[in-house]
């Protein structure tokens, strides 16, 4: 199975869009309303253009071991030209008040289930097009690209960190990028380039998956590694909202953390991840606005606070503006209940020396969806995983490690049952019982080159592996550690 992520350099549908957007002036009336916004005229052959940023994180504490991340935005900027480079004449500036008066974002600030994490600003003056790229432009942390923000954050750790859960700042390190844009190709716009006419309004959102583009290293530093998808939204009944319940009980899980994924599938006909987020403590989740005609599959995974994990559930194509209700998710019986464990090793070479890489590994159980195409939907990492690792030292190596590779662990919490899958058709979805047998995974990782913001690096740059360290199929068991196969990158840079 080739495994190919969202932010691979191919074209690939993309994350999320969530919800509508205003001028920065009206700001407050968005967080309330979460409406379009319209309320901007554009003039004269010039459209009107407002950018909102989103972020629904699902690594928050107590899902993870951060309490905020915060960046700092002085510009977003779009181009007609789907090849154009930091130096070709002709972007856009899509928010021109950052010029000026730079942001300071907390990307973990978002009430639960909200739409618009902050609206960034707006545009009257862009000229009409069709426009291929967005990028956005950070303050570099040693303040060195102009104006700065009123306030500051990250106190002496640059103007981008994270805070962990015990109170501790750390610089969220940046490679060229506060120069040269964090980059939104072709591929990660969804629904194809943005075209604007002479008198039009658009609302542009942005999101910024957090939790997928922090790396923290062996050395205990973090840095980004971005992953951001942009898209244009219309009002807010495109979402898709649900409930995720205790299927004998139909209450929502007690304690612990309950997960919900939007996926798309990729060239490759596999499920990646577009959103994720931490359902409420009511078993609420709500992701909006979303692209209009957009298609997803909900993915829901859960450990209650008895630490008793429930089998994953599908949703299977489901439009936006859709409420699906109760979701209920069976819990493991027997005499294990656990989750379980996937924990293997991923390394790199270029053949002839040692190669230093960010890897990003998903675990995928297969699904009968609608039409009886088999396809592999990405099951999301539960409780203490660690999925985002940098390889970049030698000491840890197994004994299976090819020569001359750098290595590194990850861990991956899955449930140790089968998924639950219903199709929504007609204005209806019923759920299926978990399939009985064994309980079957494979493992994918894609490289990028550390500090390139996310540029892929290897040949090939996505393997996969449906087998155990021992050649078997990766069949896992309640409560188990499963080793899978290595993963092993070659042709690295």
């Amino acid at each position: 199975m080739a495994f190919l992520p969202r932010n691979s350099s191919r074209t690939l549908p993309v994350f999320l869009w969530v919800c509508a957007l205003t001028a920065l002036v009206a700001f407050a009336t968005v967080l309330v309303s979460c409406s379009g916004s319209g309320s901007v005229m554009s003039t004269g052959g010039m459209a009107t253009v407002h950018v909102s940023i989103s972020d629904p994180p699902s690594c928050k504490f107590p899902n993870g071991d951060f309490q905020h991340v915060f960046v700092t935005i002085r510009s977003v900027q779009a181009h007609t030209s789907a090849s154009a480079d930091d130096n070709t004449p002709g972007w856009q500036e899509l928010a021109p008040q950052l010029n000026t008066q730079p942001m300071q974002i907390d990307l973990f600030a978002a009430r639960p289930n909200a739409c618009v994490l902050t609206m960034l600003g707006a545009t009257t003056a862009l000229p009409p097009g069709t426009y291929q790229q967005i990028r956005l432009l950070l303050v570099p942390n040693d303040g060195s690209s102009g104006p700065l923000p009123v306030s500051n954050a990250c106190s002496d750790q640059g103007f981008n960190c994270v805070v962990l859960q015990d109170g501790s700042i750390h610089e969220l390190q940046l490679s060229s990028q506060a120069n040269t844009g964090l980059k939104i190709p072709p591929g990660q716009i969804e629904g194809g380039p943005i075209t604007v006419a002479a008198g039009q309004d658009v609302d542009l959102n942005i999101d910024f998956n957090a939790c997928a583009s922090i790396i923290q290293q062996g050395n205990g530093k973090f840095r980004l590694k971005p992953v951001l998808t942009a898209g244009q939204v219309s009002t807010n009944n495109t979402g898709i909202s649900g409930q995720v319940v205790d299927a004998s009980t139909m209450m929502p899980i007690a304690g612990g953390t309950v997960l919900v994924a939007l996926e798309q599938q990729n060239d490759s006909h596999i499920d990646i991840i577009f959103m994720q987020a931490a359902a409420d403590a009511s078993g609420n989740f709500n992701f909006c606005p979303l692209p209009t005609g957009a298609v997803f599959d909900v993915v829901v995974v859960a450990i209650n606070g008895a630490g008793v994990a429930y089998n994953a559930t599908v949703a299977a194509s489901v439009p936006g503006g859709t409420a699906l209700g109760a979701i209920p998710l069976v819990a493991e019986m027997g005499p294990a209940t656990g989750p379980a464990t996937l924990q293997g090793f991923v390394t790199a070479t270029t053949g002839v020396a040692f190669a230093t890489i960010d890897a990003s590994v998903s675990a995928f159980q297969t699904v009968t969806l609608g039409g009886g195409a088999m396809v592999p939907v990405t099951i999301p990492a539960e409780g203490n995983s660690i999925s985002n690792i940098s390889v970049d030292s030698n000491s840890t190596c197994p004994p299976t490690a090819p020569m001359n590779t750098n290595c590194a662990q990850y861990t991956l919490i899955v449930p140790a049952s089968n998924p639950s899958v219903g199709i929504f058709s007609s204005g209806r979805i019923t759920y299926s019982s978990p399939a009985s047998g064994a309980v079957l995974y494979s493992v994918g990782a894609n490289a990028a080159v550390p500090m390139g913001g996310g540029m892929n690096d290897c040949t090939p740059f996505s393997k996969s592996t449906s087998l155990d360290s021992l050649g078997n199929p990766l069949k896992v068991t309640p409560g188990a550690t499963v080793t899978p196969m290595e993963i092993d990158f070659p042709g690295c840079s």
